[in-house]
């Protein structure tokens, strides 16, 4: 798959992967951090381009146990915006960086998730989960010059 996964010997893809080159493990120009990145773009991906933690199995227990579908995780994809900007792909990044902004409330507050289908916030709100890597996402963009900086 060229890709890292889940867990040892499984085939699916988990976001927290997306973590791998900001901690430092692999850097950004790994073919795999490269094949992985783009894995779960393109895997785990809403229609509306945010990024779920892992496949859900619908009403069966999925790997985490539960029933049920997820939403999109928004850590996930502030995590999928800061991977695009160390690849270089940094417009992209930027344009799914300004989609989240704008799913924040009258106040500026994100929840957990977001749901693609009701379109709307869902989970534990406010989140502090989401706004760690709103900072991190504004932070490393603007360094990267995606916003003159």
């Amino acid at each position: 798959r060229n890709t890292f996964t889940q867990s040892y010997g499984s085939q699916e893809l988990d976001a927290s992967l997306l973590l791998i080159p900001q901690m430092g493990f692999l850097p950004p120009d790994d073919k795999r951090v490269i094949g992985t990145i783009e894995a779960i773009q393109r895997e785990l991906s809403t229609p509306d381009g945010f990024i779920l933690r892992y496949p859900t199995e619908g009403e069966s227990a999925g790997v985490d146990g539960l029933p049920g579908d997820e939403g999109a995780f928004l850590a996930c994809s502030f995590w999928m915006a800061d991977d695009l900007a160390m690849i270089g792909r940094v417009d992209e990044a930027r344009q799914l960086f300004e989609k989240l902004l704008s799913l924040r409330n009258d106040l500026g507050l994100l929840a957990e998730e977001w749901d693609p289908r009701l379109k709307r916030q869902v989970g534990n709100f406010p989140q502090a989960f989401s706004h760690v890597p709103l900072i991190d996402t504004a932070l490393r963009l603007t360094a990267s010059g995606a916003y003159g900086g």
